[in-house]
């Protein structure tokens, strides 16, 4: 008998433990809000069915509240074109904090004021800092009085005072930081919306080399660019592609994304529009890129989708792709720095873009849902309308 009800409670444990498992998972990857082409698509995980507003795990545990939009299909033009991203940041990112030199010994003016590596300056006493020279200018006006800055921070803005020291070396007067007020760099055009007006491209946010901050966009522009040819990726070594900034102007930039940079186009015809897939009809299996890795223009490439990742709220690294095709392997080893953004193209639809390589296997990468990227447009569409 004392066996019986210790299986039994074993059993129970047992269920227990799953039924708190699912409801984990299923919070995780069902979004509270789903956008679909019909009510009766199938989105929801294995063993995860919908009833009013909520969604269950074998039709008895209750998980979340869910809504359902019935949304129209969007469509693009697949691009996969090398482009230059110029881009100039709201304020100046602070890079680093240094010490300064002075008669009176070492002094780190911009520690004291509890400045850091990714902090944003926006204002300095009022007047707005857009420039690294122009905060330079500031900082030596001063005249060692001090300094109210407004300071973003991981979203949250405050201020702090902060006073100037007299270097030793050049009498000048010196804040002991390293800003940076821009970025360039070369990435992939993904898509083109002409319901929108909008290109997407590069499918991840340009970050700062040294602090790996998102860089927030004051202005930018993308720009044509030659591509001359790629350095092949490696084992451990990614590899890039080799190209310079030409005078055209493609479009102007609008948003720096945590899945990808956004700017206005012209593309307002209808030529080679293919549907945006939903997340839900993405499938593991054989798909292509489009690239332009040489001087030949973009060109279509075989790869595998090898894993799909259940959250589609993620903004990135919704799936992995492993490149198969042969001519690309010869030219770059697979996926280089400068083709993310590549559209990921499956059984006639945009399906996604190519991302991130995985630095031990150029072979690999990760990608972000087309989905995602639509979305992101519709919400700047909308700012905008506001």
């Amino acid at each position: 008998m004392k066996k019986w009800i210790r299986r039994l409670t074993a059993a129970l444990l047992l269920c227990c433990a799953a039924s708190f498992a699912a409801v984990a998972y299923g919070n995780w990857a069902i979004p509270d809000t789903v956008q679909v082409l019909s009510e009766d698509d199938e989105y929801l995980p294995a063993m995860f069915t919908r009833d009013a507003d909520n969604v269950r795990f074998l039709h008895t545990v209750a998980v979340k509240k869910n809504s359902v939009r019935v949304s129209s299909r969007v469509y693009a033009q697949p691009l996969g074109r090398a482009f230059g991203i110029k881009l100039y940041t709201e304020g100046v990112m602070v890079v680093r904090a240094d010490a300064v030199d002075t008669e009176q010994g070492s002094v780190s003016p911009a520690k004291d004021a509890g400045v850091r590596a990714g902090d944003m300056i926006l204002s300095v006493d009022g007047q707005s800092v857009h420039t690294n020279r122009q905060l330079a200018a500031v900082v030596m006006q001063s005249g060692g009085q001090p300094m109210r800055l407004r300071v973003r921070r991981d979203g949250l803005t405050f201020e702090t005072t902060l006073t100037a020291v007299q270097s030793a070396l050049d009498g000048q007067y010196r804040a002991g930081i390293w800003v940076r007020d821009s970025s360039a760099g070369i990435g992939t055009l993904t898509f083109c919306v002409p319901e929108y007006g909008m290109f997407a491209g590069l499918g991840h946010a340009v970050c700062d080399v040294d602090t790996g901050k998102l860089l927030p966009l004051s202005d930018g522009e993308a720009v044509e660019v030659e591509i001359k040819g790629s350095y092949k990726g490696r084992d451990g070594d990614p590899g890039e592609l080799c190209g310079v900034f030409k005078e055209g102007k493609i479009g102007t930039l609008l948003d720096n994304t945590e899945s990808g940079i956004y700017g206005s186009c012209a593309c307002r015809d209808d030529r080679g529009l293919m549907p945006v897939a939903m997340y839900y009809e993405v499938q593991t299996g054989d798909a292509a890129i489009l690239a332009e890795v040489d001087d030949s223009g973009p060109q279509a490439y075989s790869v595998q989708i090898t894993k799909l990742f259940s959250n589609p709220d993620a903004r990135q690294k919704n799936l992995i792709v492993k490149v198969t095709d042969p001519d690309l392997i010869a030219k770059t080893g697979g996926i280089v720095q400068g083709m993310s953004g590549s559209p990921i193209l499956q059984n006639g639809m945009i399906v996604g873009a190519v991302t991130h390589v995985f630095v031990q296997d150029p072979l690999q990468g990760f990608g972000v849902y087309a989905q995602t990227m639509v979305r992101q447009m519709q919400e700047l569409t909308a700012e905008a309308a506001s």
